[in-house]
């Protein structure tokens, strides 16, 4: 495997493989039998911070279309609703996650994966996905510095 493209998110090295692609809403898909795993980006759980909560709101299977919730994660900032990278199926969920959902924290493009997807969308290179971010950053320190204002 070749080495990660690096986005610096302040002093933290958020590590994006180049064995896969992204998408905007901060997920990675790996293509596989089947279809596309599916994982939040190291810039999505840098943003979360402490992942101990997650559950989901389809089922396997189900069609699902782009900004439709299936599920919710709870970290130590926040309840967010998750949403599919785009239109398609969610096939199958990472079971182990329901359990003990740590693994995104630890392992987030390995073990942390959350479920198989089906779908025919494009998604974004690593490198324009690092492209993207940096359109964006500037936009999510604002963000954070509220959040850190209203504390």
């Amino acid at each position: 495997m070749s080495e990660p493209l690096v986005f610096m998110m302040g002093s933290y090295e958020a590590q994006i493989p180049t064995d896969r692609n992204y998408c905007e809403n901060h997920l990675w898909a790996q293509e596989g039998p089947g279809g596309f795993r599916i994982g939040f980006t190291a810039y999505s759980v840098r943003l979360l911070q402490d992942v101990y909560f997650l559950d989901w709101t389809v089922d396997a299977f189900t069609v699902v279309k782009p900004q439709q919730e299936i599920g919710e994660i709870e970290s130590s900032k926040a309840v967010s609703s998750l949403f599919p990278p785009g239109g398609g199926k969610v096939l199958t969920f990472n079971e182990n996650l329901l359990d003990d959902p740590s693994a995104i924290n630890t392992d987030g493009y390995g073990a942390g994966w959350l479920y198989n997807f089906e779908t025919e969308m494009k998604f974004m290179s690593p490198e324009q996905y690092v492209d993207f971010l940096s359109t964006k950053w500037e936009e999510t320190q604002r963000v954070i510095k509220g959040q850190v204002n209203e504390g």
